[in-house]
């Protein structure tokens, strides 16, 4: 289900639900359509939030994990929350993990999905080739166990980013910050709970990344999804959604 997108003059986003706020992160090419069995789930008992994180629309100086760190915490003020949980995918997690090391009086608790932030292997620190299809049409189905999952829809959406000079330039300056933001040294930091929740067959952070984050963060639970690639709330939702749910479950008994 396509859920609206609401704006103003600063920000796209998606919001549903009521209740304690439920904040979803997209990737680096992702987009609001990423989340939307999230949103429809949760929606019934949380105030869910996906916005869209401003990847081409800030100054290049300000295409960084830390500009869109401010990004989010505008975004928090202006929705008039207090604390939040941070889902975050990808570049999401990345983001949702410095947001926590910078506010921790603002995170309830954090759910991680092939994060960035200690290692990945995405398109690389060049440009991603312009005007060549079939490339991006590989690279966006590595994302993916099933490669099927890449529609054209999809692979249009990534085409049209990176044949866009502009875009492209904002995509490696981001995929370049987040690469220079390791986390390794600061994780230890975190203190809210974690749960790491990760496709089997991720490519683009593997499972030893996973490992890690769990190794790093002291009071974290790691679960695996078979069948399952970089992006688990779209290859995998149902089963995305359950072991969320529970999560969150089990935080309101132990509060």
């Amino acid at each position: 289900m396509r859920h609206p997108i609401l704006s103003n003059e600063r920000f796209k986003y998606v919001a549903a639900g009521e209740g304690e706020a439920l904040i979803l992160l997209h990737g680096l090419f992702g987009s609001l359509a990423n989340f939307d069995q999230t949103v429809s789930h949760f929606s019934l008992s949380y105030k869910t939030f996906a916005p869209l994180l401003p990847l081409y629309d800030l100054p290049i100086a300000s295409s960084t994990v830390d500009g869109m760190v401010a990004y989010l915490l505008d975004f928090v003020n202006e929705m008039n929350l207090g604390t939040v949980t941070l889902v975050g995918n990808s570049l999401g997690g990345h983001v949702a993990l410095v947001f926590a090391l910078k506010y921790p009086e603002r995170i309830n608790a954090l759910v991680l999905t092939g994060s960035s932030g200690l290692f990945e292997k995405g398109f690389g620190e060049a440009l991603p080739k312009r005007g060549d299809y079939q490339y991006i049409r590989h690279k966006t189905e590595q994302t993916f166990y099933n490669p099927a999952i890449a529609t054209k829809e999809l692979v249009d959406e990534v085409f049209d980013i990176v044949s866009d000079r502009e875009k492209a330039l904002k995509v490696l300056s981001m995929a370049k910050s987040a690469l220079r933001n390791n986390l390794a040294d600061q994780l230890c930091h975190i203190k809210v709970p974690v749960l790491l929740i990760w496709g089997k067959n991720d490519n683009i952070t593997p499972p030893e990344v996973a490992k890690e984050f769990h190794k790093l963060l002291s009071n974290s639970e790691l679960v695996w999804i078979d069948h399952c690639g970089h992006a688990a709330m779209m290859e995998q939702p149902q089963l995305f959604n359950e072991l969320l749910e529970g999560f969150l479950r089990s935080l309101k008994q132990t509060a």
